[in-house]
């Protein structure tokens, strides 16, 4: 299954290059899309005595979309693989949305689902853009 993933990850980002997630916009201005950052990226993890901890697949989405005002959504996903002694497989997924106040200044309401933790952790929280 791992296997399966990663080559399905490797093909799509293979042909996901800059621009080809088209940006859109309703006629009247009040419903429209944008990208602004879509990664995925594979990590070969070895920890400080050399040994072995896996792999690590991140995916990073982060996109505009105005619904009458404008929001940011960003979801972050590492999936892991041998890499939490006793799990074959472990994930952190973070769900977010961002609502910008000022160039400087954003309320943000997040959602983290983990292995880590028994339960979701909900955050509530304001950004800091320097």
């Amino acid at each position: 299954m791992r296997k399966l993933v990663l080559l399905v990850c490797m093909l799509i980002a293979g042909q996901c290059q800059a621009g080809m997630i088209p940006s859109w916009e309703s006629e009247s201005g009040k419903l429209g899309f944008y990208p602004i950052s879509n990664e995925v990226s594979f990590y070969k993890n070895v920890d400080d005595a050399g040994e072995d901890r896996g792999e690590t697949l991140q995916i990073i989405s982060i996109n505009s979309f105005k619904l009458l005002t404008t929001f940011n959504f960003e979801f972050t996903g590492d999936f892991n693989f041998d890499y939490t002694p006793g799990l074959a497989d472990d994930h952190y997924i973070e769900l977010s949305i961002v609502k910008p106040i000022s160039p400087f200044v954003s309320l943000n309401v997040q959602r983290i689902i983990s292995t880590f933790e028994p339960e979701p952790v909900n955050q509530f929280g304001v950004r800091l853009v320097f």
